[in-house]
């Protein structure tokens, strides 16, 4: 029993004898992760590029008046109406955060804190709706409130996620009923 006991004891693991091929191994793959990224930005500003024709993003107005509802939650970004995985990058609208919605009978106020603020008038509301996925985030069935809408001559989703998803529901309701509204008044 001894000598088991000897021979585990003396084993220790084989000393690093190429430094530089390791080390050219680490800044190799540094500089591959740094390539890849770089090609990643670059691929964002090229469909910034070619979005470059959409009109700027409204503010909100000055007085927009009574708050029927407000939210406070995620934006997870835009896409092309009915293209869940053709984002929209330009004017910031891929930028993915933080979100305090607004609604008012002029329209909704989106407030991004470290993004791109917009306004969409209630003439440009289109449809409101509960999905599961926008722009490569994919989330439960209807754990998403998507509301379409037009810029310039683009119609746009756009992807939010409550706090509280219960709110989903009303935010779909009330959105909808503003919009056959319009239409309604507009057609007279």
């Amino acid at each position: 029993m001894t000598p088991v006991i000897l021979l585990a004891a003396e084993k220790e693991s084989a000393e690093v004898t190429d430094w530089a091929a390791r080390i050219g191994w680490v800044v190799g793959l540094g500089l591959f992760v740094a390539l890849v990224y770089w090609l990643m930005r670059e691929g964002w500003k090229w469909r910034g590029t070619l979005q470059g024709d959409l009109p700027e993003l409204p503010s909100a107005p000055d007085a927009p008046g009574p708050v029927k509802l407000s939210l406070s939650g995620r934006y997870h970004g835009s896409t092309s109406a009915g293209q869940w995985l053709d984002r929209i990058v330009a004017h910031g609208l891929g930028t993915r955060s933080r979100v305090e919605l607004t609604l008012t009978d002029a329209g909704l106020d989106v407030v991004r804190p470290g993004a791109n603020d917009f306004f969409v008038p209630v003439a440009a509301l289109r449809e409101a709706r509960l999905d599961k996925g926008i722009a490569g985030k994919v989330l439960t069935e209807g754990g998403l409130l998507v509301v379409t809408w037009e810029h310039g001559d683009k119609l746009i989703d756009s992807g939010f996620r409550s706090d509280h998803a219960a709110e989903h529901n009303e935010w779909v309701e009330t959105l909808n009923d503003m919009i056959n509204k319009t239409e309604t008044e507009g057609a007279r």
